[in-house]
């Protein structure tokens, strides 16, 4: 019998309050991907602002960064910094849903209990790359509500829905249904709900946009969103202030020409193409700064998307070959290109191919990234 294969989590980007993020050594940054200690017994990683939730396939939920604890019996965790939301297998009387304020560490009594149906709930493999996606948190087992940072903090779903994935924002909500079709509601002063304006929704609302088309994935950054199609396609709309809808914006277009305008005084008449047009004072490119409507981005070499996960200001896409794109906001290394650049357009993340490790799963927190990876097979 073949020994199973698992593979080990990475972390890279803000590790300010000492949450796990490979080594780390004290930095405030880590620029790298680097190995998370203990990698390969994780399952589940829930990144939030100043603290991660890890859950080790043993069951064990334990909290790195501002915060820090433990607690045995847990099959899923869900941080944020208002609420920290366990689900624990409690012997025979089922499952519980528990929520913590993040700085009980997970001692003491909960702010509230839930009580689960036992056998009503499937969380799916220990895998990351599990495609079993209903009642993974914040979503709750069943599919027919989800969990708030904010009172109420149970929400329930019309069962009409048949939930497959929900994801939450800093102020809206996604929601992909069985049917492959996409909802969103809450803020829309961005444009992350997709529907064209910049108003708020109260309920859920079809993304009409996208209709008719089958996505697999759905994932909500701070104020844009990102859905990955059955067929690998890209679309992606919201808040584009540092880039993470791929699209141009100003300040990196001025960083460049400030570049361009460099290179010409120390080598002048070498500018070509781009930079020359720049440095020339050339037609302004159409920079964006919110695009309401869900985009089409093509990745370089024509890769299709299998997955993808959204920061408050930054984007990753695990393609289906296993590499990683990333682009966005970039200050503390959480783009994993060795340096805090912001980036308007896809870019792979080497490290990963150096390695000859295959992506398999990406969990971005708001400043920084996760990745699950694999030693790629041996022909």
């Amino acid at each position: 019998m073949a020994k199973e294969r698992h593979g080990t989590w990475f972390g890279f980007g803000f590790c300010g309050f000492g949450q796990v993020l490979g080594s780390g050594n004290g930095r405030h940054s880590v620029h790298s991907p680097e190995p998370l200690c203990a990698g390969d017994d994780i399952c589940r990683v829930s990144p939030s602002w100043s603290y991660t939730a890890l859950v080790t396939r043993g069951g064990r939920a334990e909290l790195s960064g501002s915060v820090s604890g433990s607690a045995s019996g847990c099959r899923d965790a869900w941080a944020s910094e208002e609420l920290l939301v366990v689900l624990r297998d409690e012997g025979g009387s089922g499952t519980e849903l528990q929520a913590w304020t993040p700085g009980s560490a997970l001692q003491g009594e909960p702010l509230w209990v839930r009580n689960l149906v036992s056998g009503a709930e499937d969380q799916g493999e220990d895998e990351p790359s599990s495609e079993a996606r209903a009642g993974t948190l914040p979503l709750l087992p069943g599919a027919h509500a989800y969990v708030n940072r904010q009172p109420p903090f149970c929400q329930p779903l019309a069962p009409e829905l048949r939930v497959r994935q929900l994801e939450l924002g800093a102020e809206h909500v996604l929601l992909l249904c069985e049917a492959g079709q996409v909802f969103s509601w809450g803020g829309g002063r961005h444009g992350q709900l997709g529907h064209g304006t910049l108003e708020a929704e109260l309920e859920p609302r079809l993304l009409e946009a996208l209709q008719g088309l089958r996505m697999a994935e759905v994932a909500a950054g701070g104020w844009h969103s990102v859905c990955v199609s059955e067929t690998g396609d890209i679309y992606i709309w919201g808040w584009n202030e540092s880039g993470q809808l791929a699209l141009p914006i100003r300040s990196l277009a001025e960083d460049k020409k400030t570049v361009s305008g460099k290179i010409a005084e120390l080598n002048e008449g070498c500018l070509k193409g781009e930079e020359a047009a720049m440095a020339d004072g050339g037609a302004p490119a159409p920079f964006i700064a919110i695009q309401p409507f869900p985009a089409l981005l093509d990745l370089p070499m024509g890769s299709d998307a299998v997955k993808a996960s959204c920061g408050s200001r930054h984007t990753a896409v695990v393609t289906r070959t296993g590499e990683l794109y990333t682009w966005g906001w970039g200050k503390y290394g959480q783009l994993g290109h060795k340096d805090s650049s912001s980036l308007d357009r896809p870019c792979r993340v080497e490290y990963f191919a150096e390695k000859q490790l295959e992506v398999r799963a990406v969990t971005c927190g708001p400043w920084n990234t996760y990745v699950y990876a694999m030693e790629r097979e041996k022909l």
